[in-house]
């Protein structure tokens, strides 16, 4: 949920914001995606507005995260401390004005502590009935499995796209197949780029992808070649090329769930009907045939 944080936030109008989150429940949409350190702890408050307080809460599920504290206006740093987590879940229910958290994520392992010590403070909040199900972001297979090892861990939040694939090379999609861990694709559209309408002039100083090294004006020219190829199947499909991307990551297997965000009606609508959009098998190789994309995320 880019909505209060991360790309563009100046230009969020509250009124199609509020219309977007109402659209996306009209038009089927279950999973609310969000976190603490979004806004910082605006989109929150975004959603207990918009779906709370306008009584749609029990047509969603809500999953937030915790695990990452804002250290100052650009950085942030990882707290996986029993002490933090159950302070952090607290705060998250209050600003989602709810008694439960459908799905509780941690945004990402903490080096200093031991991942058993969070994962066992994060399973007392489902026993405390806080929580209903737990989830982890940006987590390894060695991290997956020693968490999985002390309380289920329901689902995996990590980058998936056509221009980032390093949870398919390392292991962690596969590993969550086997284990009937669900495996939710963040950034499925690149961060805008793969939808084909992002220029490096549209990214201001202060937009989350403008410390991204992938978004110098250098790496956006030599990853267009990706852009042109998606485009090609989109022609031949009479879709979009976000819709292409976004079948693409649907592809991956039942347990794989995209989750785009937008601040507007228009492109919730273009996202969800992506689900019609059908890959075959020819589409598929061409789009595996794509170049790997130049630079690092981060």
């Amino acid at each position: 949920m880019p909505m209060s944080w991360a790309y563009r936030t100046a230009d969020a109008d509250p009124v199609e914001v509020r219309a977007t989150l109402h659209r996306a429940v009209e038009l089927g949409v279950t999973l609310l995606d969000t976190a603490d350190v979004y806004g910082p702890y605006t989109n929150e408050e975004i959603i207990r507005d918009a779906i709370v307080r306008e009584g749609l809460r029990d047509r969603v599920v809500i999953a937030t995260k915790c695990g990452l504290v804002p250290a100052d206006a650009t950085s942030y740093r990882r707290d996986g401390s029993p002490d933090y987590i159950r302070s952090a879940c607290d705060a998250s229910l209050r600003r989602l004005g709810v008694d439960v958290i459908d799905l509780y994520q941690l945004h990402r392992v903490d080096p200093q502590v031991p991942v058993e010590e969070t994962w066992g403070a994060l399973s007392d909040l489902v026993a405390a009935g806080k929580v209903r199900y737990l989830g982890m972001s940006e987590s390894t297979v060695e991290e997956i499995v020693a968490a999985d090892a002390i309380h289920p861990v329901t689902s995996v939040q990590s980058e998936l796209s056509l221009w980032t694939s390093e949870n398919i090379d390392n292991g962690v999609l596969e590993l969550c197949r086997t284990r009937g861990i669900g495996f939710l694709a963040y950034c499925p559209l690149g961060r805008g780029y793969l939808t084909g309408h992002l220029t490096s002039e549209a990214i201001e100083s202060g937009d989350f992808r403008s410390a991204n090294p992938r978004f110098t004006p250098e790496a956006m020219a030599a990853n267009h070649v990706i852009v042109d190829g998606i485009r090609q199947i989109a022609a031949r499909l009479d879709a979009t090329p976000a819709q292409v991307a976004l079948a693409w990551v649907l592809a991956q297997g039942d347990s794989v769930v995209p989750i785009p965000g937008t601040k507007r009606r228009r492109w919730l609508d273009e996202n969800v009907a992506a689900v019609d959009v059908h890959l075959s098998d020819d589409d598929l190789a061409d789009l595996a045939a794509l170049p790997r994309s130049v630079a690092p995320r981060y």
